[in-house]
């Protein structure tokens, strides 16, 4: 029913499904964003926001470009979930107007008031939970009330940065807040798409040595996981905490090899997940390292920001947009250029944390690889997720006889 729905809509296909505008809206935000940041970052230019430059560029990595993909995954997965219609039409139109709404108040908050960016931004997860958990409710689809309710956290991080950025002078715990809850997002949606995408394309391309699928041992993973979470958020360079980390990020290696990654390597549209995940072990290994007094906790954070949410958004995002558009589930050779573009910006990012004598040009490598990764997505897919898939395939390069 939801997908009929979908297919039946009359308006202006950008609204038929939620990932269509929060998908495109997200990349062009995280492309300019980091566009902006750069010169930010080296005292060039300023924005009007009562956040301080650096807790400018984590509010809107953190809580603004990612809600954007979040929500748009979301909404697109429920209807799957409960067999309830999709969010579309006007109603998706209202959520991406708040969205932008609180792109703006951020920018805009030294001349409107924190309080007043407060409340516009907070109003869009806050939104976004409401109309998840009635929907989830509706259903009877328990099994995913979870992902409702780290989104209920991703809201309570928000409030808490804003807060905390004004009366502190700086956001800290918050941030850490707001990194957990997506690394457990991560650990949890990702330990179930990623063996079932990859186990169905090998049934069916390559049979052999298929994934494990989500067990009690991934459970128990994703629970040490918050554990150590949870203890990065209170005491982010103790060894206690370093120890936790050090033995999630081996569970969550053994996690990863258990998925058959390996044997994917033919399609770069089920690699890039594998890729994507791997970056969530190693940033615990490196927070681990952290909390020793080994590394900068900084190498640690940008290998799950940049690596893990840079590389998992863009490998979602491309799969999605291309299955739910009724195109082949394939990467095209401007695709493979996106993924080698964001595989680059992390390595790059981490390596300018741990090589500080080359920082200066490890950051502009990272900075142009984010900007090529995001703002390439939105230029080669946001033709398709417009409603003209024709262009869109000639912009990806795919042939003429395959469109």
């Amino acid at each position: 029913m939801a997908g009929a729905r979908s297919r039946n809509f009359a308006g202006w296909p950008l609204f038929a499904n939620s990932f269509r505008p929060f998908f495109l809206l997200a990349a062009v935000q995280a492309g300019l964003s980091i566009l902006v940041w750069l010169p930010m970052f080296y005292g060039e230019l300023s924005v009007t926001s009562a956040f301080a430059p650096r807790d400018w560029h984590v509010h809107e990595m953190l809580y603004g470009f990612l809600p954007a993909v979040i929500t748009g995954f979301l909404f697109t997965a429920i209807p799957n979930w409960t067999g309830r219609l999709p969010i579309q039409g006007k109603s998706l139109g209202a959520l991406v107007v708040v969205w932008l709404a609180g792109r703006a108040a951020v920018a805009l908050s030294a001349e409107t008031g924190w309080a007043f960016a407060l409340l516009v931004d907070a109003a869009f997860l806050t939104l976004v939970v409401a109309a998840a958990t009635r929907e989830i409710i509706a259903g009877s689809n328990w099994r995913n009330l979870p992902v409702v309710v780290l989104v209920l956290l991703l809201l309570s991080g928000n409030i808490a940065f804003h807060l905390e950025a004004h009366y502190e002078g700086a956001a800290d715990l918050s941030i850490r807040i707001g990194i957990s809850v997506v690394i457990l997002l991560i650990s949890l949606i990702g330990g179930r798409i990623i063996p079932s995408f990859t186990r169905n394309w090998l049934v069916k391309f390559n049979p052999g040595r298929l994934p494990v699928p989500f067990a009690r041992f991934d459970g128990a993973v994703i629970g040490l996981s918050a554990l150590g979470l949870i203890a990065w958020i209170a005491a982010p360079l103790t060894m206690i905490t370093g120890v936790i980390m050090g033995l999630a990020g081996a569970l969550h290696l053994v996690r990863l090899a258990r998925w058959a990654g390996d044997r994917t390597t033919r399609e770069r549209l089920l690699v890039i997940l594998h890729v994507g995940y791997a970056f969530v072990p190693l940033g615990f290994l490196l927070n681990a390292l952290a909390g020793f007094g080994v590394l900068p906790s900084s190498a640690g954070i940008h290998a799950w920001m940049v690596g893990a949410a840079g590389i998992m958004t863009l490998a979602v995002m491309t799969r999605a947009s291309l299955g739910h558009t009724g195109q082949a589930l394939t990467a095209s050779l401007v695709t493979q250029g996106i993924y080698a573009a964001i595989i680059i910006a992390a390595l790059a990012r981490v390596s300018a944390v741990l090589l500080p004598a080359h920082s200066d040009v490890l950051l502009h490598i990272a900075a142009c690889g984010w900007i090529v990764a995001f703002l390439g997505f939105a230029a080669a897919f946001g033709p398709l997720l417009a409603g003209n898939p024709r262009r869109a395939l000639a912009i990806m390069g795919v042939p003429a006889a395959a469109r």
